[in-house]
């Protein structure tokens, strides 16, 4: 079943928890993580909580546990939800204050869910999607897993819109991630991706397929690529938590490729699953 998480209290998802001045709630200040659970095994949770604790220490929030105790945590939600696949949300904020802007002398808040894991549809993974360019609105620190999401929301509609699955954002003539999801292109057998900055997350799904690449042989290069190297290259796939890796056939109407699932991401998606069941 679906539960909740608050402040040291297992609660049902539908019981009302959130304070008026829940500072997440106001200002969006907080960070978060998801984190997916297969065969009631937490996948790579450890750099989940590795990449909590350095978003954390970026907007200076000083975390209440441990990394070892959060983890307790997590593993105790999955054990009490009773899901073997599930999804687990972890959001710690700066608390709850009368509104403003200076930080209060207050304990952080700490919330949870754990759900069913959002499964893709099996067609989706077997012909591949679709995706748009969209501009890059968002703020100066995006490696920073913040609540504050609104400009990746309005990407993310706007591709729906269009009738596309991801938003590919563009910074200054780069490709920088997807408004979800970091984003790999294929030429000639060479991977590219863009490299880490502060202009992109650093996605656990992005590490695990750097692991697979190296294990495989392949080339993998990290380094700045546009809009012209996405719509020449041979294969175009996207990495994130709750897609694993999907292949993108067309970009703003225009065919990738063959217009098909390539080779190498259709192998890095099996060498994925192998990772998983050997976690």
């Amino acid at each position: 079943m679906s539960i909740g998480y608050v402040n040291g209290r297992f609660v049902d998802l539908n019981e009302p928890v959130i304070p008026i001045d829940e500072r997440g709630h106001q200002f969006g200040d907080g960070v978060y993580e998801v984190i997916r659970v297969y065969n009631k095994k937490p996948f790579m949770l450890r750099e989940h909580l590795e990449r909590l604790q350095t978003s954390a220490e970026a907007i200076k929030l000083k975390l209440d546990q441990t990394l070892e105790q959060y983890e307790q945590l997590i593993k105790e939600a999955i054990e009490k939800s009773a899901l073997t696949d599930c999804d687990v949300y972890l959001q710690i904020t700066r608390g709850v204050a009368v509104r403003n802007h200076l930080f209060p002398d207050v304990s952080v808040s700490t919330t949870m869910t754990v759900r069913p894991a959002k499964q893709l549809p099996h067609h989706l993974r077997e012909n591949g999607v679709s995706a748009i360019f969209h501009d890059d609105e968002r703020w100066a620190n995006c490696y920073i897993k913040s609540l504050n999401l609104l400009p990746n929301i309005l990407a993310k509609q706007t591709a729906h819109e269009k009738g596309s699955y991801e938003a590919i954002l563009v910074r200054d003539e780069y490709v920088t991630e997807g408004s979800s999801s970091n984003v790999f292109i294929v030429k000639n057998r060479t991977i590219y991706t863009t490299p880490l900055s502060k202009h992109i997350l650093s996605g656990i799904t992005r590490m695990a397929v750097k692991s697979i690449i190296e294990t495989e042989g392949l080339t993998l290069v990290e380094e700045k690529f546009t809009k012209e190297d996405v719509l020449e290259s041979d294969e175009v796939f996207i990495t994130s938590t709750t897609s694993e890796i999907l292949p993108i056939v067309t970009v703003d109407g225009q065919k990738i490729g063959t217009g098909k699932p390539g080779e190498i991401a259709t192998t890095l998606y099996q060498k994925f699953q192998e990772k998983i069941a050997n976690e």
